[in-house]
Parts: structure tokens; C-alpha cells; sequence
């Protein structure tokens, strides 16, 4: 983290301890202290305090007498968020499909067609990055500031669990074949449809999610 630059530097410290929270580098209950951290991290305690403020906001972590106690994603957070992410995202497919360009609707084909690739590779670091792309890209493609802001950071937190869902191949094809289908009604231009296999998506998600969470915590 030495060559982070101090004009972001809380962001990208805040980004860093959330990354590792959500998948586990954390684990929830350990006590985190800012001297920890500045030495973990090799940054100093005035960006490290600003990013445990945050991460508190964010209910990740807790306040205690020893330092910051890690919360983590519960199970019952998974399911209010994957079921947040049905209630919008299918809004967020819906105004993707009326108001994409034809220059993101090649985005979007370029990341299916990377999808492909990588799947055949077998690359599942890859096919997690192509997974975020795709939906991050339908959110902005909606052009809808408040959407895009709340689906953001609902996406990231289930970085974890979706990693998990990618290991299991039978999943993984099923989510590049729904993630085809999905393209395929926004580039006809049929939003209720697009709006419908995506929410059908997150549910297949979540349900996925679920399982794996009880199986792996």
C-alpha cells in the first residue's frame, strides 16, 4: 500500500479494508487497531482512522474497548442485499435497454465475448472481473445516478459469495448463459425483458449464494 498517493489515499485504504473484510481476510470477530493497520498497511493513522469511520458507517465493523470489531456479511445481510439487488436491477436493465448507445452496447458485447474466452480458459479470477464489469456496466449504462450509487456498493459486498458461485462450474455456465440472454433482450431493445431474466438472474443468484454461505460460512 506504500504507493498509494495522498490525494485518495483514504478512499483507496477505506477500498483496501473493505476489499478484505467482505472476502474473509478479515474474519469476523477479529479486533482490528489502527497501529495494526499502519503497520499492515504502511500508511498513517489519519487515513486508517478516516476508512474505520467509514467501514463503521458501512456496519462492516463495530466500535469496542480493544479497537474495531470485525462484523463482516451475515447471512441474513447476504439475503437483504441480493434481494435489494432484485428489487432494482431490473430498473437498471430496463433504462440500460432504453437508453444504451451503440458504442456501449459493444462494451457490453466485448465483456460477453471475454466471458467465453475466459470460461474456456478456465480463468476464474478473469471471469469474476468480467461478472462485475458486466453488471457495473448495465448500471451506468441506465444512466440512473441514483440506481448506479446503490447498486454499486450492494455488488461489492458480495464479492465473497459470487467468487464462490464462480468455483462451481455448473453455476458459472449458467451465469454466462443468463448473462447472454440478457444482452441479447438489451441489444433487441426489449426492456421488460431484459428487466425480467435479470431479476431472475440475482434470484438464481442468490439462491446460489445461499447454499454456498451455509455450506462454506
Amino acid at each position: 500500500m506504500r504507493e498509494f498517493k495522498t490525494v485518495s489515499l483514504a478512499d483507496q485504504v477505506f477500498e483496501k479494508l473493505e476489499s478484505d473484510i467482505i472476502v474473509g481476510v478479515y474474519p469476523r470477530g477479529e479486533v482490528l487497531t489502527e497501529l495494526k493497520l499502519v503497520e499492515n498497511l504502511g500508511v498513517s493513522r489519519t487515513p486508517i482512522r478516516e476508512a474505520l469511520r467509514r467501514l463503521e458507517q458501512e456496519r462492516l465493523i463495530a466500535d469496542s474497548a480493544k479497537g474495531s470489531v470485525v462484523l463482516g456479511i451475515t447471512v441474513d445481510d447476504l439475503i437483504d442485499i441480493m434481494e435489494i439487488r432484485q428489487s432494482i436491477e431490473g430498473l437498471a436493465a430496463y433504462h440500460a435497454t432504453k437508453n444504451i448507445t451503440p458504442d456501449e452496447l459493444e462494451e457490453l458485447r466485448q465483456i460477453n465475448e471475454l466471458q467465453d474466452f475466459y470460461y474456456e480458459k478456465k480463468d476464474i479470477e478473469r471471469l469474476r472481473q468480467m461478472d462485475d464489469r458486466f453488471h457495473v456496466a448495465i448500471y451506468e449504462i441506465s444512466k440512473r445516478n441514483v440506481i448506479c450509487d446503490t447498486l454499486r456498493p450492494l455488488h461489492r459486498k458480495t464479492q465473497r459469495y459470487r467468487r464462490q458461485s464462480i468455483g462451481d462450474d455448473q453455476r458459472l455456465a449458467n451465469s454466462i448463459a443468463e448473462h447472454k440472454a440478457i444482452f441479447n433482450a438489451i441489444s433487441e431493445g426489449k426492456a421488460e425483458l431484459a428487466s425480467q431474466l435479470i431479476t431472475q438472474h440475482i434470484e438464481n443468484a442468490k439462491n446460489h449464494m445461499i447454499e454456498r454461505f451455509h455450506y462454506h460460512g
